[in-house]
């Protein structure tokens, strides 16, 4: 797939790619050369749709991420989603012939990823020049946390960095309470989607004119760019949008509630028909007439009132039965869940949001699937994170490379 015929080896890459499974991106090949969660999930999205990953790491110092979150057995749980559908070798390229050997695999691939600090690439001989001299039509995303320019560039850049540069700490909170980071991995997983939007950006591009090109991605701006007009506000009215809590400074009511039984729901009245049959269904019709209760601004202005009567109504029921009269009434509202309650539910369910994969080391377990569904082209998950190094010796072994090479090659260190 990549825009110029390449040595015999692509052949082989795109038959083992296209055996491995179905998909809209059967017949893709990834490098994932990334380490934690940006680059790593980017390289899992394009997985989850039929392309071929390969997860190039060091020998000795595998992605962190394997070392990140709960472990049962001994086996790392994040890495088994993170992981999936992706090969594993290991390269260790700070050594000429690691870096040899990655040219080679560059020659037979579509797509890189990789997120190592700008110019280190560069410093082992393996900028883009290189990578692209035997196979032009190579996409590589560089994903930073600031960018490959510009005075940050060199710094290390996580999500939770992001998060704060980005405004989105600065709105998340209490209003008398500190800014407020997630509790995961927010920036990193919107950071994830970027990349994979402008590789097929890129790989659209190139089927046209048959030649690749560089993505540079840096993390703090797509969080930016989900966070609505901060930018323009600043700019045409001189103010910056306040901490408000679970409140919308945009519309009200739009809080979460606690129910009788101690269940929360959450409640979203972003469109004036919504907010009328909500506020009529807890017995405040009186309000509905109001001029300011027409606009979404005109609503947050008397958030308090709103929110009192939903609370109060909602407070008195449990959660199956305020559901229920919601439903009817035909207003926005949703429970608040966790892991255990998303497995039960029946939407779900019906979507098939949770994959069951077999695991060679943990039997049969559940995570989130792919994050739509196509109607000609979906695949499965098929299999979990392998082992550092597990398809090592297959993946060169399609390089040409026999026995006794890797042999040498693993006596030196390089695998």
């Amino acid at each position: 797939m990549t825009g110029e015929p390449l040595a015999a080896a692509t052949a082989t890459a795109t038959a083992t790619a296209t055996a491995v499974g179905a998909g809209a991106l059967a017949g893709l090949r990834v490098l994932d050369v990334s380490t934690l969660f940006a680059g790593p999930m980017a390289a899992m999205h394009l997985g989850d749709l039929g392309a071929e990953v390969i997860k190039v790491e060091h020998p000795r110092r595998p992605d962190p991420s394997r070392g990140h979150g709960p472990e049962k057995d001994g086996h790392n749980l994040w890495w088994k989603t993170l992981g999936r559908n992706k090969r594993t070798v290991s390269l260790d390229l700070s050594q000429p012939a690691g870096q040899d050997l990655l040219v080679r695999l560059a020659a037979t691939a579509d797509v890189m990823i990789e997120n190592f600090r700008p110019d280190t690439l560069e410093r082992w001989n393996l900028g883009y020049e290189r990578l692209s001299a035997q196979n032009p039509g190579l996409v590589l995303a560089r994903v930073t946390g600031f960018g490959q320019v510009g005075p940050y560039r060199r710094r290390p850049g996580f999500g939770t960095l992001a998060e704060a540069m980005s405004g989105f700490a600065s709105l998340t909170g209490e209003p008398d309470g500190p800014p407020t980071l997630p509790p995961f991995g927010l920036a990193d997983g919107v950071a994830s989607l970027a990349t994979a939007y402008a590789v097929m950006a890129a790989l659209h591009a190139r089927s046209r004119t048959g030649l690749g090109q560089v993505v540079d991605l840096a993390i703090i701006e797509p969080m930016l760019a989900m966070l609505g007009p901060q930018i323009t506000r600043w700019d045409q009215l001189g103010s910056v949008q306040p901490r408000t809590g679970n409140r919308s400074a945009n519309n009200a009511p739009r809080n979460t509630y606690r129910t009788s039984d101690g269940a929360w729901v959450a409640v979203s009245t972003s469109a004036l028909s919504i907010a009328e049959r909500v506020m009529r269904l807890v017995g405040r019709p009186d309000v509905v007439d109001e001029p300011w209760f027409a606009t979404g601004s005109g609503r947050a202005a008397h958030a308090d009132d709103l929110d009192g009567a939903v609370a109060a109504w909602v407070g008195q029921r449990t959660r199956d039965d305020v559901i229920a009269a919601f439903e009817a009434a035909e207003a926005a509202i949703a429970p608040v869940y966790d892991a255990g309650d998303i497995v039960a539910d029946p939407q779900f369910n019906a979507l098939g949001t949770i994959a069951y994969v077999d695991d060679d080391d943990l039997g049969r377990i559940a995570m989130q699937g792919p994050l739509f569904r196509m109607s000609r082209d979906g695949a499965p998950i098929r299999f979990t994170g392998r082992a550092p190094g597990a398809d090592t010796d297959a993946v060169l072994g399609e390089l040409g490379l026999g026995a006794e090479e890797l042999a040498s090659l693993r006596a030196r260190g390089v695998l």
